[in-house]
């Protein structure tokens, strides 16, 4: 099993608030966490799973059922039964009332939709979110080539597979279920066959600026129906859009986000890339490492680092920026290479938002000067510097 950072903060979230929200696609391992959190908590735990139907009837009557004192409930798929989070509400405010003000509940959440504004509005000032992303590579192999993680992604059962051809089974049967059952549970009806041939447009597309015309046209619906489509794909946490930076400093900018498939596993499943030899000869390669380099540096990210990219009229451009105020930044440049090289569009870029450090995250495992403020690092090492910010 893959120790998840998210534990300690869980944890740590549980002993200061009556309820955390534990966010994240299926498949994630949301429920494998919450079963270790049940373990280490330091009093008796109640595990309900509202997809099986004895747990679903066990909450017909929630008033009366939820009413465990000294009890940490966990509810998985909650989003199933949106009409618990009213109860949950004058639940936590009794337990409350009666002296226990932490530690009530642990909501684990497939798909944001409504349903986070839900929690949001129903249990403002009573709940915490935690986001559960794929495993990222200080989780998996913090030290350690990571081809691996990259390749097959990092959903658990895809990367822990036996076999590079196991793990593409699964996710392909991962990427089925979603469209044919995940997806018509939620309620969205959208078709299984358009959906998918969106979906692997995106893949062929990952991390680029995306003409929402043309996709429409190239799949026979409207530029609104692909708004659509992408809005809902983010909902379920399985596409990421990155922002342009966007600041007055008198130049022509990009102003329309790039979208990334968060997991690279699908990516290279859409793609129908089942070695990693046939993704270092594939035309996605480069935005594929890119991809996966900018989600694992998110995953570890503070909540004050700001993430954008930033694109010019001019080329000037920077893969990733964290901006922690108006006068500190950091640029981020990607490079699928051992011997990495930077553009003037680059320096351009730096300049133009008075960036003093910079770094290029390459796939080698030496860390070392490349210009004035600018170092040549891998991944792991990139992500304790994020996650320290």
């Amino acid at each position: 099993m893959i120790t998840r950072l998210s534990q300690s903060i869980i944890l740590e979230q549980l002993h200061h608030s009556p309820a955390v929200a534990l966010l994240g696609p299926r498949q994630v391992g949301k429920a494998t966490l919450a079963r270790e959190i049940a373990r280490e908590w330091p009093h008796e735990t109640i595990y309900l799973d509202l997809e099986r139907p004895s747990d679903l009837a066990r909450v017909g009557e929630p008033e009366i059922f939820l009413k465990k004192p000294g009890k940490l409930i966990i509810i998985d798929e909650i989003q199933r039964v949106p009409t618990l989070f009213p109860v949950l509400r004058a639940v936590i405010d009794e337990r409350r009332f009666a002296g226990e003000k932490t530690g009530q509940f642990l909501l684990l959440v497939s798909a944001s939709l409504d349903i986070v504004q839900g929690v949001s509005e129903s249990l403002a000032g009573r709940v915490s979110y935690v986001d559960l992303g794929i495993v990222n590579t200080l989780e998996y192999s913090p030290n350690n080539d990571s081809n691996t993680l990259w390749l097959r992604g990092g959903f658990p059962e895809s990367l822990l597979a036996a076999s590079d051809t196991t793990s593409f089974i699964w996710r392909e049967n991962f990427i089925t279920s979603y469209l044919e059952r995940d997806i018509p549970n939620l309620g969205p009806r959208v078709p299984a066959e358009t959906l998918r041939r969106f979906w692997t447009m995106l893949a062929h597309l990952q991390g680029q600026v995306i003409d929402k015309a043309s996709i429409a046209a190239g799949i026979g619906v409207s530029p609104p129906t692909i708004a659509r489509y992408i809005d809902l794909l983010v909902d379920l946490f399985l596409i990421r859009p990155l922002q342009p930076w966007s600041g007055n400093i008198g130049k022509r900018l990009v102003k329309r986000p790039k979208y990334f498939i968060r997991d690279s596993g699908l990516v290279h499943a859409l793609l129908n890339i089942k070695t990693l030899d046939e993704l270092l000869g594939h035309p996605v390669v480069g935005k594929s490492f890119e991809g996966f380099v900018i989600e694992n540096l998110l995953s570890v990210a503070p909540k004050r680092a700001i993430p954008f990219f930033y694109e010019s009229s001019s080329q000037a451009e920077i893969d990733l920026i964290f901006e922690l105020s108006s006068q500190h930044r950091i640029a981020i440049e990607v490079k699928r290479s051992l011997t990495p090289s930077l553009s003037k569009g680059f320096y351009n870029a730096c300049e133009a938002l008075d960036i003093k450090q910079g770094y290029i995250v390459y796939p080698g495992q030496e860390r070392f000067h490349y210009a004035k403020n600018i170092e040549v690092i891998p991944l792991h090492m990139m992500m304790e510097i994020i996650k320290n910010l």
